[in-house]
């Protein structure tokens, strides 16, 4: 059994059209009233939401002309941008239809009609209204889940000098199309940042894509971030469009844009310099319109002296610099952040809400979080689901092993994961955490530090 839906209002001053569109429209849709008295379509917009509304162009005190249709055209737009609106006239032409669609109409139905082109109308009519407002609620709902992604971190926690100066600078640059890069040690909030600023920017309404480029191997660099064209290469089985394109309108965030090889850095430069991307495997060329944003943790000036990252690529992207401080910089903020971070992950457990001693938080502000906010943020969403008091003591904080004194390499054990994982502690404790920095000292990769990092649970 199909369950009627849709709501249809016909203004007509000619009872006869009336009476005689309602009874062929109400055995289609759920809902079909009728109005002889345009003055009330204003009342009418106010109590109820039409799917569409069918609008006579002449009424009593104007036969021929259309012109109180297309006044009351304006009212209803007015009213109701969104709204569907098929003009019915006995007395149409051509440059009257091209003025009813320039002026916002749906359609133009002419009097008398016959019953199936009336009915094709209004189905025609009714089908672009539900896609309208299953748009809108597709925005509603991504602005909404974008808002809810970004709510731990709608606004950067920090009232130390050293933050003020980065809220400062964020400010000045958001609503510019300056490209930013972000520096600063893992875990001290490059991308929160770089959402920061595409959130204050005249972009915010768009697409905000944040690409690691620590994580795309060398062989898959333009393939992900310009695209492909089926059939480039083996596993290319349809188009795709690449990160440039996708974020195209938007902001594209580039992190550890440091660790990008020297040799993919030219292509790079080139996409940059010409607003345009190539898909793999296309000849053609597409324009991109993007916001960028860097970050990296790595010294970019140290990486352009070694010949390893390019001077024109650095300046390119580097119109706008904001570095971050590590924590320890700014210990006047772990208060507020340590309780910020309470309350989200209180809520977020359904926990009741914490509050740590004095005593607990002056060892926090005493840690050395060589994993910055971070790994501040995880000890707290740690202590809140498995400690059973309202009251944190120090005891309650499991401090990272990172946090030790001695580097030497003085291991009392022959057991190799053991003598590993403390290799890894101490390599990660001497740079500071710059897991780059002690992955070369390790001799391994950084993504094989990662899995032996996840394999002792570091």
């Amino acid at each position: 059994m199909n369950i009627k839906s849709g709501n249809i209002l016909i203004v007509d001053d000619d009872e006869d059209i009336l009476y005689s569109a309602r009874l062929l429209l109400k055995q289609h849709y759920a809902i079909t009233h009728i109005e002889k008295n345009p003055q009330h379509i204003p009342s009418l917009l106010k109590e109820n939401n039409y799917d569409v509304i069918l609008l006579d162009m002449n009424f009593s005190g104007d036969a021929t002309s259309g012109a109180e249709g297309f006044n009351w055209l304006r009212k209803i737009l007015e009213l109701d941008p969104g709204a569907v609106v098929v003009l019915i006239t006995a007395f149409g032409n051509i440059e009257m239809a091209v003025k009813a669609i320039k002026d916002g109409a749906t359609d133009f139905v002419l009097k008398p009609w016959q019953n199936e082109k009336l009915l094709a109308t209004v189905s025609s009519a009714f089908k672009l209204s539900r896609s309208r407002q299953e748009i809108d609620d597709l925005v509603s709902k991504q602005r909404q889940l974008s808002s809810d992604i970004d709510q731990q971190f709608h606004d950067i926690i920090g009232a130390s000098a050293e933050m003020k100066k980065v809220f400062a600078t964020i400010e000045k640059v958001a609503k510019t199309d300056a490209n930013v890069l972000i520096l600063g040690e893992n875990g001290t909030g490059k991308e929160l940042v770089a959402r920061a600023i595409h959130r204050h920017s005249n972009r915010s309404g768009a697409i905000f894509l944040s690409v690691d480029m620590g994580a795309i191997s060398e062989s898959l660099f333009e393939s992900e971030l310009f695209g492909h064209t089926k059939g480039a290469f083996t596993d290319a089985r349809e188009d795709k469009p690449g990160r440039f394109e996708i974020a195209s309108g938007g902001t594209l965030f580039l992190d550890e844009i440091g660790n990008l090889p020297f040799n993919l850095q030219t292509k790079l430069m080139s996409v940059l310099q010409n607003r345009q991307v190539t898909r793999v495997g296309s000849a053609g060329a597409k324009d991109i319109d993007i916001r960028l944003i860097c970050a990296t943790n790595l010294p970019v000036e140290e990486l352009m002296s070694e010949k390893r990252f390019r001077q024109d690529l650095l300046y390119r992207i580097n119109t706008v610099e904001i570095k971050l401080p590590p924590l320890q910089k700014r210990k006047e903020d772990i208060p507020l952040l340590v309780s910020h971070f309470l309350q989200l992950y209180c809520r977020k457990y359904n926990k009741p809400l914490k509050e740590v001693s004095a005593q607990t938080l002056s060892a926090l502000e005493n840690y050395s979080w060589h994993g910055n906010v971070r790994e501040l943020q995880h000890a707290v969403e740690r202590v809140v689901i498995l400690s059973e008091s309202n009251i944190l003591q120090p005891a309650d904080f499991n401090f990272s092993p990172y946090d030790v004194k001695d580097n030497s390499v003085d291991l009392n054990t022959f057991h190799l994961e053991k003598a590993e994982k403390m290799l890894i502690i101490k390599a990660v404790s001497k740079h500071g955490g710059n897991l780059t920095k002690a992955a070369k000292e390790l001799g391994v990769t950084r993504a094989s530090l990662y899995r032996r990092l996840e394999k002792y649970g570091l």
